[in-house]
């Protein structure tokens, strides 16, 4: 996988594939959040099985990012990435107040793009 994305949204292939929602609500102040949160999205897809991420945070400190995942053991093999451990524990330490992981498997999609003017999928 490659470590950008062309577009703010992944793209993903023909279901089924897997998404993990992680919502949150951010502490005050940076706290080194920025570079850390640049390099697990980095880190992240470089993992085997990873399709890409979409992510978003608003002023109040409230932001989601899903990451798509081929299987389920691409995506549990992403937990146990020692630099992830390390996110996550620092993540519980210093910069959210609250988050929800959600783990679901993606069984049907489709989207809309004015640019051009067409609709895909269901």
């Amino acid at each position: 996988m490659s470590t950008t994305q062309p577009s703010p949204f992944a793209a993903t292939p023909e279901p089924p594939y897997y998404v993990v929602t992680f919502s949150s609500i951010r502490t005050e102040g940076d706290n080194g959040y920025g570079a850390m949160a640049d390099r697990m999205a980095e880190l992240a897809l470089q993992q085997p099985g990873c399709l890409g991420a979409e992510s978003a945070r608003d002023a109040d400190g409230f932001g989601i990012t899903n990451s798509y995942w081929a299987d389920e053991e691409s995506l549990t093999a992403w937990k146990q990435v020692v630099s992830h451990l390390a996110a996550q524990r620092l993540g519980r330490e210093r910069w959210y107040k609250q988050y929800k992981v959600r783990i679901a498997r993606v069984e049907r999609a489709y989207e809309f793009s004015a640019e051009e003017g067409a609709f895909h999928g269901e």
